[in-house]
């Protein structure tokens, strides 16, 4: 099956409800109105009902069924208020949090918080910042995860070729034991998409064929991945090449149970994760899925601005996956 259609069989009828912050926006619009016809999402729209409304008219979609909020006059305010207060512990007054939370991620974040709503996905205006900072603040990282990490679905040819890359989006320098939890993480996103875990961590060396820091680095996180989750095939520290081709593997990396079919590639840091993604996606002519936030306790998407409506479609159904 084709990978959103299986996606979107997991998800038909479940009523997962999503939150939309950026109400008026005429590409989270037309996602929403096809999520709803389709029974694949529940959406919820954030923002003031009248302006929502006409943004909707003037782009001619109907969002008469279409749950709305309004911040400014949500009538369980001092429930979220006192939740939000608590949950920074000290960081924040009840004054400073009824400021904050007239900010529509915040608030958006609040309700998924707080179990009104299931997940969200944000970030069509806003930017990485605003949509991930109220969730590391908020939902907070899942236990035994110290940090959140963004993976892309590599995609081409309607899926039958599908591989997941991480961490492309988040962490500029990952500590080894960052790394091991990224690579852990990233097996599990893996499972969601039918993709059979194979998890390389990704170096300019393979098995000690060079020495530096930045070998060690990945060597130490490879050993600690596999303490953390024995159940997953994962090796490292492995060259791309000796990752993907079998006949390279066989020279480099003789015995691995993951060199050449590796599925799931983790590499060191920002820099080479975000080229990396990048190359494919635009010399291999993959199509890349994401960022898919990971490690969160309750789903957390992060639209690019340059999205169109079929992103937000599209995210929306990993989202709504998550929350399964």
């Amino acid at each position: 099956m084709e990978l959103f259609e299986s996606l979107k069989s997991k998800v038909l009828g479940k009523n997962v409800r999503v939150v939309f912050p950026e109400g008026t926006e005429p590409r989270i619009l037309g996602a929403v109105v096809r999520l709803q016809a389709e029974n694949l999402v529940r959406p919820v729209l954030l923002g003031n009902v009248e302006e929502i409304k006409q943004s909707a008219k003037d782009h001619g979609f109907d969002v008469e069924n279409i749950e709305i909020i309004d911040p400014s006059s949500y009538g369980e305010m001092e429930e979220m208020v006192a939740a939000f207060v608590e949950r920074r512990k000290g960081k924040a007054t009840e004054e400073q949090a009824r400021e904050i939370l007239k900010d529509e991620n915040y608030f958006g974040t609040m309700l998924t918080h707080m179990g009104k709503v299931d997940a969200l996905v944000s970030g069509a205006v806003h930017s990485t910042g605003d949509t991930v900072r109220p969730a590391l603040q908020i939902i907070k990282t899942k236990p035994g995860v110290s940090r959140t990490s963004g993976a892309f679905i590599m995609m081409r040819g309607r899926g039958q070729e599908k591989y997941l890359f991480s961490d492309c989006a988040i962490n500029v320098n990952p500590s080894a034991q960052e790394l091991a939890e990224i690579a852990v993480e990233s097996a599990k996103t893996a499972e969601m998409f039918d993709i059979d875990p194979k998890v390389a961590l990704l170096s300019f060396s393979t098995k000690g064929s060079a020495k530096a820091e930045e070998v060690t680095k990945v060597a130490e996180a490879t050993r600690i991945a596999k303490e953390l989750a024995p159940q997953y095939e994962i090796d490292g520290e492995m060259q791309f090449d000796a990752a993907f081709v079998k006949s390279v593997a066989d020279q480099k990396a003789p015995g691995s149970n993951v060199a050449g079919e590796a599925s799931v590639f983790v590499f060191p840091e920002l820099q080479s994760g975000n080229i990396g993604y990048k190359i494919a996606q635009r010399f291999g002519n993959f199509e890349a899925i994401g960022p898919i936030l990971q490690g969160l306790n309750k789903p957390i998407s992060d639209l690019s601005r340059g999205c169109n409506e079929e992103d937000v479609y599209k995210t929306a159904i990993i989202t709504a996956n998550q929350a399964l």
